[in-house]
């Protein structure tokens, strides 16, 4: 695994305080810079171009097809954003909810395309708390024939518990987080956090 925490993203104030349409603008904004950091772990082909000025620029292209996988909800926040970047990215989706009273994961279903084996795969759930969510939809992927190398995990706010963990069980796939918060409360929540990040983007809080 190669984690590549880009903590200058994260912007400091008062969460509290921020409105709704303020959280939104503010997520998408960080989920584009973790995007754009997210793709340069993605496989690139030579691909030639000629200019107007009729000279050839060596330039490159995506050697596969991008699919995005989100974990819902929260992972849904950022499908908008990763297709700004890669308009031919396909979606898929996989449905993973924690237990409260023991924040395991359960799984619950998936809809992913046929070929996702052959895809570049980016993962996407703006929280890693304790790590469970994202091993859960990750041992979906490798179910499918997803190698974990192929797979990049792009995340917005993570803390060192969850990071371990996701190393420790697949050293193989890159993670790109936006910010390492300083860990997990008892409830296996993370602090300082933001709170559920599903119910402030959706305003369901």
């Amino acid at each position: 695994m190669q984690a590549c925490p880009t903590e200058s993203l994260y912007c400091t104030h008062d969460m509290a305080d921020t409105g709704d349409a303020e959280f939104v603008a503010s997520a998408d904004q960080m989920a584009r810079l973790v995007l754009a950091e997210a793709l340069e772990y993605l496989p690139y082909e030579s691909h030639p171009v000629t200019t107007p000025t009729e000279a050839v620029y060596e330039g490159s292209k995506l050697a596969q097809r991008v699919c995005g996988v989100s974990i819902v909800r929260a992972g849904e926040s950022m499908e908008h954003v990763l297709r700004e970047w890669v308009p031919s990215a396909v979606v898929g989706k996989i449905l993973i909810q924690r237990d409260e009273a023991t924040a395991e994961p359960f799984f619950y279903f998936d809809k992913l395309p046929a070929n996702i084996h052959e895809c570049s795969v980016v993962l996407l759930d703006p929280m890693c708390a304790t790590g469970g969510s994202a091993c859960a939809a990750i041992e979906c992927l490798a179910a499918r024939g997803v190698k974990p190398a192929n797979i990049v995990f792009a995340n917005i706010v993570s803390c060192p518990e969850g990071l371990a963990f996701v190393a420790e069980k697949f050293p193989d796939v890159h993670i790109v987080t936006g910010v390492v918060d300083n860990g997990l409360n008892s409830q296996k929540y993370i602090v300082p956090g933001l709170g559920d990040y599903g119910d402030r983007y959706y305003f369901t809080a």
